[in-house]
This record gives C-alpha cells, sequence and structure tokens, in this order.
C-alpha cells in the first residue's frame, strides 16, 4: 500500500491521549499562550495614552456629529489607571493573536492527520487577519452609526423642563466598547471554523446548507445578545454573520470537490491510477 494510503488511516503516529493527559497539554497550551500574551500587553502599556485616546475616538465623533461638547467622566480614583489597563490589555490581546492562534493550532493537531497539518499556517494567518478584521468592522462602523444612535436621544424633553445630558463614565464606556470589539473579533472567525471543520471531513458543503436556516436562528440570538438593544446594531452583527456562513459554505462546496476528484483519481487501495 503506498504512503498516501497509509497517512489516511488515522491522526498521526496514532497516538492516543487520555482525559487528564489532553487536560495537562491544554494547560501547557495556555500557558505558552499568557508567555505571548504578557510582553504584548506590556509593551501596549506604553502607548496607553494613544490607545485610550483611539477607543474614545468613535464617541468623540459622535458627540461632534450631534454638537454636543465631548466629555468623559470617572466616579473612583483608581478608574483612570484601571481604564489605561484595560485598553493595553485589549490592544495586547490583538496584537498577540497570532501567537494566540498558534498555541490553539498546537493543541488541536495531534488530532489530524499529516496532511491536514500543512493548514498550520493559513490557520494562523487567516484566524488573525478575521480576527483583526472583526474588531475593526465593529470600531469603525458599529461604534459610530451606535453610538451616534443613543446619544441622539439625548436633549430637551417636548415640555422644555427638562434637559437629559449624557455622562458617560469611563469604566462603564470601556466595558461597553471592549466587550463589542471581541465580540466582533470572534463572529468573523465564523468562516475559518467552518472551513476548518469542512476540510477535515466532519462536515459537508451539503450538510452546511442544510443546517442554514438554524444559523440564521443562531445568528439572530447572538446578534441579539452581544450587541447594544437597538436594531440597527443588531442587524450591522447579524448581516455578517448569515453573510460569512454562507460564504464558508461555497467554500466547503470548492474543498468537497476537489476531495471528490482527488478520490477518483486514486484507487481502492490507496494506489494512485
Amino acid at each position: 500500500m503506498s504512503d498516501t494510503g497509509e497517512l489516511e488511516k488515522g491522526p498521526e503516529d496514532d497516538v492516543e491521549m487520555g482525559f487528564f493527559e489532553h487536560l495537562a497539554e491544554l494547560r501547557n497550551r495556555l500557558i505558552r499562550a499568557i508567555y505571548g500574551i504578557v510582553p504584548c500587553i506590556a509593551v501596549c502599556w506604553l502607548f496607553k495614552e494613544y490607545l485610550l485616546e483611539a477607543m474614545l475616538d468613535p464617541l468623540v465623533l459622535a458627540y461632534a456629529e450631534l454638537g454636543i461638547e465631548p466629555e468623559i467622566h470617572f466616579k473612583n480614583l483608581t478608574d483612570p489607571f484601571l481604564a489605561y489597563l484595560k485598553v493595553s490589555i485589549v490592544a495586547g490581546l490583538l496584537t498577540a493573536a497570532p501567537w494566540i492562534f498558534w498555541q490553539l493550532w498546537g493543541f488541536i493537531a495531534p488530532g489530524l492527520y499529516r496532511r491536514e497539518r500543512l493548514m498550520a499556517v493559513p490557520f494562523v494567518l487567516v484566524s488573525t487577519l478575521c480576527f483583526a478584521g472583526g474588531a475593526l468592522f465593529g470600531y469603525f462602523i458599529v461604534f459610530p452609526m451606535g453610538f451616534e444612535t443613543f446619544l441622539g436621544y439625548a436633549g430637551e424633553l417636548p415640555s422644555g423642563a427638562i434637559e437629559m445630558r449624557p455622562t458617560i463614565m469611563i469604566d462603564e464606556y470601556l466595558t461597553f466598547a471592549t466587550r463589542l470589539l471581541l465580540a466582533f473579533g470572534l463572529v468573523f472567525e465564523v468562516p475559518v471554523v467552518v472551513t476548518f471543520i469542512s476540510a477535515i471531513g466532519l462536515v459537508s458543503w451539503k450538510g452546511l446548507l442544510k443546517f442554514a436556516r438554524w444559523w440564521i436562528l443562531v445568528a439572530t440570538l447572538l446578534a441579539a445578545f452581544l450587541t447594544p438593544p437597538d436594531v440597527a446594531s443588531q442587524l450591522i452583527m447579524l448581516v455578517p454573520l448569515v453573510v460569512l456562513y454562507f460564504l464558508s459554505v461555497g467554500i466547503a462546496f470548492f474543498i468537497d470537490l476537489r476531495r471528490d476528484s482527488k478520490r477518483k483519481d486514486e484507487g481502492d487501495d490507496g494506489y494512485e491510477r
């Protein structure tokens, strides 16, 4: 039997790991990921003022569009320090994304075939680009629209006797903004996950297409949970979720097409015809 036939028998070296061995490997990968994240956070801390200002820019633009003087407040003495720490951590996670995805690949790779392991570099590269793309999409598209919508509710009430004015606290704003950034980053990983499970043969494009109606329901629930409670923000997350899923179905179609073509060129005994 050819080498190709041997490789198709099972994961590389057919090494079985017990439950506790998997836990130990997961712990080691998490520790290695932290080793890469901490230096990135330390470097980002050196630019904390610029990072905080960048995080506040969409809010400043929303204020300007509505003709409101931009300002941000804090109520505790430690809030400014914690604000700088939070933006440094988020920026550090984004910077360390390639290393984090590399460790993730290292954890799942032992259960794959040798041929599937060749996807390591594409997996890390595409995962990083999708995560960063999702965060940038949230920052440049969702933030300005969402912030302007919410701040638009401020102003005088009909009687003119009282006015609603925004008093935004730095800790609440950063919690809200960083959660959205990370959420959009994770949402844009949908094509990576779906394409990966298709590439290793767990699902076919037909199965993914049949699941599409359920995915639209799941995507709707995710958009409602991860975004502010307004229809515009939810639609802005829902549309990419659905589009990215169907894009993944298209990629899975070509993967299955290539796999079927390769099978036709090979005999049942593993020899190439």
